[in-house]
């Protein structure tokens, strides 16, 4: 698979390079004062610079209300219980809670979202079984 790359907007570069590099564990990689590269998992995602940020709509998904514009990682079920605990170590204010959701079900999955210091949403999740990331059954 090859990593995909993603451009977010920020209104604090400064704030924005900490929690991705400390509070996620992200590399930085190239930059100018308007925009940051982050390795995210072997993923480039770029933070860039903008005057004014919008508003976050949100859908119902089994239970919880899903902010619609987000990105993260399908990490491993380790990898996921790791950066949970950290980030509750270190106090995150989640919006949905670390859980699994869609118990029982196809595309049962470990879930977990909060917001970086721009308000962007940010979704980590994982599965016992690769498989079922795009299971319909």
């Amino acid at each position: 698979m090859r990593p995909f790359h993603l451009a977010f907007p920020v209104d604090n570069l400064e704030q924005t390079r900490e929690f991705y590099t400390k509070t996620l564990g992200c590399n930085e990689g190239r930059s100018s004062d308007r925009w940051i590269d982050f390795d995210m998992y072997g993923h480039q995602v770029v933070a860039h610079l903008v005057d004014t940020l919008d508003s976050v709509a949100t859908n119902q998904v089994d239970g919880d209300e899903v902010p619609a514009s987000h990105f993260g990682v399908i990490l491993t079920m380790e990898e996921w219980t790791m950066l949970s605990d950290r980030l509750k170590t270190i106090d995150i204010k989640f919006i949905i809670e670390p859980h699994v959701r869609f118990k029982g079900e196809a595309g049962e999955q470990a879930t977990m979202f909060f917001l970086d210091p721009c308000g962007n949403a940010l979704e980590f999740k994982a599965f016992n079984n690769d498989k079922q990331i795009f299971a319909t059954n």
